[in-house]
């Protein structure tokens, strides 16, 4: 018997000795439901006194008591607050508030919320991750705020594709990024697809996933307010759209592999005379001194005003001559000229003959699929920004920004990108950050695409991300995982 009470005495004695910790992280996207803590102890306790220390992975705050109360610690979000209560608790602190000079904490506030009831409002300037625990010798209640950490959620949303959610959490503020990863023999492609299936209008991410069967999918290219690409695109092995200025583009061959470089459309017509002469864009609205090619992508009519000539192509033979606006026949296209282009081409009758000339390259004309967009961020492994070659605008180049980018590894996964940004919940990333962030996931060739409202991830049937809009924006064009046929 003494025995067995010498062995009980022991076990209370380690019980008394040894910490009593309880631990717990922001939710993956700082949803507003809490994650709770609570530790027990039925003693009378007293709060003694608070301290503060700050460095640049964390800010400490240590409540000195006279014994460990029952607590409890909830972080919310809009605002984003860790509130802790400290149950059966005399307060002999001051009551006030703390103003924290930290990129991070805001504030703390102190507060008697009722009778032995002390509550603790921690005011924080982002999503942050967070520790709290009680410590014994002496007594006290640790809450440490933690600047840089990393939380990340894997769903595997089909046979060989993984999406992962990351919210990190570091100096400058926290990051909130979506991945898809497609491997190699998954039985899954990448393709882009227009919206409503016309270059004309505009459509939401999440309607042209689901109309395509596809399993996820993100924004694409840039394009105008009124639906035209602004950047190289094919689908189905038939130019769509093309770039005023040679830009980094995807290619997708018809065997999947994938390819990243600078494209740079060329496209002529042929007249019965043997001239030579430049197309200068496709599926774009007609300009001054334009030859614009329009095809069955585009709309069922050319939207093009009186001053120029449409010529109507069938099987290569003008059919018809119209001067605005012209149906564009099923299988067939319209070329439209102003100015200079249309005095070139005004001894051309219905009946000739008009030879179309299109190419990319010797390589990339083997692709059936093609989206531009840019810079490029990443070329064999190393990062390579290409945004002034590209002439792209400073609104697109600097500063922090919702970001959407595409990659590819060395072993050949394929890698979608979107990142938050202009919220509180995610500051968004630079484009070299951007590039950074792709090379950390193992790409080595990667590029830009649209970012700012756009930026958008569709899995599994939903919108996983936060749009800066607050909103779905409806967009130009998207790129879609869906399964080979």
């Amino acid at each position: 018997m003494n025995r067995i009470h010498r062995r009980l005495s022991l076990a209370m004695t380690l019980l008394l000795l040894f910490p009593q910790a309880a631990w717990a992280a922001a939710p993956p996207l700082a949803t507003a439901a809490a994650q709770q803590m609570v530790q027990t102890n039925t003693s009378q306790a007293v709060l003694q006194n608070i301290r503060y220390s700050q460095s640049p992975q964390k800010v400490r705050i240590v409540f000195d008591v006279s014994t460990v109360p029952e607590f409890t610690a909830n972080l919310t979000e809009n605002p984003n607050q860790l509130v802790v209560d400290f149950e059966g608790t005399v307060n002999t602190v001051s009551a006030g508030q703390k103003v924290f000079d930290d990129p991070v904490v805001n504030s703390l506030k102190l507060s008697e919320v009722e009778s032995g009831k002390q509550r603790v409002v921690i005011d924080l300037k982002t999503v942050a991750t967070y520790k709290v625990f009680a410590l014994a010798n002496p007594n006290r209640i640790v809450v440490d705020i933690i600047k840089d950490s990393d939380q990340k959620i894997e769903e595997q949303i089909a046979p060989g594709v993984k999406y992962t959610s990351i919210l990190r959490s570091a100096q400058a503020g926290p990051i909130s990024a979506h991945i898809v990863d497609i491997t190699p023999g998954s039985g899954y492609v990448i393709k882009p697809v227009l919206s409503n299936d016309a270059v004309a209008g505009l459509e939401k991410l999440q309607a042209m996933a689901q109309r395509s069967g596809a399993i996820a999918a993100v924004n694409g290219s840039y394009f105008a307010l009124n639906g035209e690409i602004l950047g190289l695109l094919k689908i189905d092995g038939e130019i769509v759209s093309t770039s005023d200025v040679e830009r980094t583009a995807l290619g997708v061959l018809p065997d999947g592999k994938i390819m990243i470089d600078t494209i740079d459309y060329r496209g002529s017509i042929t007249l019965p005379d043997g001239r030579a002469v430049a197309i200068t864009g496709v599926n774009h609205e007609r300009g001054s001194n334009d030859l614009i090619l329009y095809n069955n992508y585009y709309d069922s009519m050319t939207s093009t005003n009186e001053f120029g000539s449409d010529y109507i192509l069938n099987n290569g033979t003008i059919t018809a001559i119209a001067h605005g606006n012209a149906a564009i026949p099923p299988g067939g296209v319209v070329l439209s000229a102003h100015g200079r282009m249309e005095k070139i081409l005004s001894d051309l009758k219905v009946g000739d003959k008009v030879k179309i000339n299109q190419t990319l390259d010797e390589i990339w004309d083997k692709t059936r699929y093609v989206i531009g967009a840019g810079p490029r961020l990443l070329k064999n492994g190393s990062v390579l920004l290409t945004s002034q070659e590209e002439k792209f605008p400073s609104d697109i180049t600097s500063g922090r920004a919702p970001r959407t980018a595409v990659g590819t590894t060395k072993d050949g996964h394929v890698l979608l990108l979107v990142v938050d940004g202009r919220q509180q919940s995610s500051i968004g990333m630079t484009l070299l950050e951007l590039s950074l962030f792709m090379q950390e996931w193992g790409a080595v060739d990667a590029m830009n695409f649209d970012g700012g409202g756009s930026s958008e991830m569709f899995v599994n049937g939903k919108v996983v991300n936060k749009p800066s809009d607050g909103r779905e924006r409806s967009v130009g064009d998207a790129l879609l995982i869906v399964p080979q046929k």
